[in-house]
């Protein structure tokens, strides 16, 4: 064992956190969780320890150690996760079968909303969180969270009384109307920003509340609040993990490459990503994805319903930058350090001719080519800095270091306008610029798809004389599609929606059939 590695391990704190194995060129190999961060470590080089082949092999490896330290295990679980999904270490192995690893699904929307676990999201207009390698370390966390935040996870059939789970505060009781679907989905609006990572602002929230119910002497209320509190700081009295408080940048290697390649003054605290979303231009939707320390902020992330008709991904990539960065969006959300745009030269272009018309001060913009994964940069109009000539080159406001770059494994070449930035796939800020393009992309497909289905299920349906939002949700959940409602006999429609309209559709059917 190296001197320094001897070092690392006596500076291990007591406290609970993260931690990254590394290798002798730099690299994590694995990514761990730990209650207590010094004695889990230090396990793996204790010679009387049984250790497994695969065990033997990691520590062969390891020549450097980083950790992060958080204020609970859950917070430890959560970040865990975020790390290994981003750099997917060779010795968590667990992330090669999407079997092994699960999400904490919420359909908010639904008339009885649920906290359940899946192998897969779907586009089902639920929420979802994760994936985490380990799902009975997560639902251990969650019921832990479920004392602060009771929930159901499951609608009962046929049952109109409280369940034993209410009555140990673990359920709203909806069944029962002992608490209304507004202040239940309120309570999983709180658990979803906990989950999000942004339990200083929820803890904020709530004592606002509770100060607020006491003073309008709404005591049940307030009591409320006040368990919710105390359930919070059961969690070991934290000050509790959030991405925007937490996460050290200084220890994320992607964030430190980024850095260094484009000699920033310091690392980005917030990256914003755009993408674009249609089908032969139509329901087309831009995405804006925010990413805090490294970390994805959904609480923060946008999206844009574009007013620019026809297939233009450059005319739409204008509008969706310069909405962004209106006066009133610019008050109301700040300015990133770095913005990332999802494509190659055409799309950076339009995003910094929009960006050039708000009048604002210079802001880094790359671009991220799908094809190749190459950092896509626009070559400044001004000549090069005499005492910068041949290792950077001044990219409106952002640097490029040739000597750093090489380091890395990558080059760079001109072409037209444009610098292009050639990386190994499996560098770190590689897997980061991918990771924030996923997401943005992950993001526009998300709402393009919404709205291309409610347009579709609205393209016949609506218009229609007495049909309005209510028949029309009634008759799509009996019949499964407009195609179905169409085809229906009037017999089967007065099942649903009477007599006089189910005779007036079946004549308006059959004139359109």
């Amino acid at each position: 064992m190296s001197k320094k590695l001897e070092k690392k391990l006596a500076n291990l704190p007591n406290g609970p956190g993260v931690y990254f194995h590394k290798n002798a060129a730099g690299e994590i190999i694995y990514i761990g969780k730990a209650a207590n961060l010094r004695n889990r470590v230090r396990q793996y080089f204790q010679v009387s320890r049984y250790q497994d082949p695969k065990t033997d092999l990691l520590i062969q490896e390891i020549t450097d150690i980083d950790w992060t330290e958080v204020e609970t295990e859950v917070d430890a679980l959560f970040l865990e996760a975020e790390m290994v999904r981003r750099y997917r270490p060779p010795y968590n192995i667990l992330l090669r079968d999407d079997k092994n690893l699960s999400y904490v699904r919420i359909d908010y929307k639904s008339d009885y909303p649920t906290v359940t676990f899946s192998r897969r999201p779907l586009d089902d207009g639920a929420q979802y969180f994760g994936p985490y390698i380990s799902a009975f370390e997560v639902k251990k966390a969650l019921r832990y969270l479920r004392r602060a935040f009771p929930y159901a996870i499951s609608k009962p059939v046929n049952q109109k009384r409280a369940s034993l789970h209410y009555h140990l505060g673990l359920d709203p009781g909806l069944e029962e109307g002992r608490t209304s679907l507004v202040d239940y989905r309120a309570n999983l609006r709180k658990l979803m920003q906990y989950l999000r990572g942004n339990r200083v602002i929820l803890v904020h929230e709530i004592e606002r509340d509770m100060n607020s119910f006491a003073k309008a002497s709404e005591f049940e209320k307030a009591g409320k609040a006040r368990d919710q509190l105390r359930a919070l700081r059961a969690l070991n009295r934290q000050v509790i993990f959030s991405d925007r408080e937490m996460l050290d940048a200084s220890k994320d290697q992607a964030l430190v490459e980024l850095t260094q390649l484009f000699k920033l003054e310091e690392p980005p605290k917030r990256i914003e990503g755009f993408d674009i979303s249609h089908i032969q231009g139509t329901d087309t939707t831009a995405s804006l994805v925010v990413f805090i320390n490294g970390v994805p902020c959904k609480t923060d992330y946008r999206k844009f319903k574009m007013r620019t008709a026809g297939n233009d991904d450059f005319a739409h990539m204008r509008e969706a930058v310069n909405r962004r960065f209106r006066e009133v969006n610019r008050k109301k959300w700040g300015l990133p350090d770095l913005v990332l745009i999802d494509g190659g030269k055409g799309q950076l272009n339009a995003a910094l001719q929009a960006y050039a018309e708000t009048g604002l001060s210079q802001l880094p913009f790359i671009g991220l080519a799908k094809r190749e994964e190459q950092i896509i940069l626009k070559k400044p109009a001004t000549p090069q800095k005499p005492h910068f000539q041949g290792s950077t080159l001044e990219m409106g406001g952002i640097w490029f270091n040739r000597v750093f770059l090489q380091k890395l494994g990558g080059y760079a070449a001109e072409e037209g306008g444009f610098i292009v930035i050639n990386l190994p796939e499996n560098s770190h800020l590689v897997k980061l610029l991918q990771r924030i393009r996923n997401e943005s992309h992950r993001f526009a497909v998300s709402y393009h798809s919404s709205l291309r289905s409610a347009r579709q299920t609205a393209s016949l349906l609506d218009g229609i004389p007495g049909v309005g939002p209510l028949t029309r949700k009634k008759l799509i959940k009996r019949f499964g599609s407009t195609r179905a409602v169409i085809a229906a006999s009037e017999a089967d429609l007065r099942q649903v929606i009477g007599p006089k309209m189910a005779k007036a559709l079946a004549k308006y059917f059959a004139v359109i059939k």
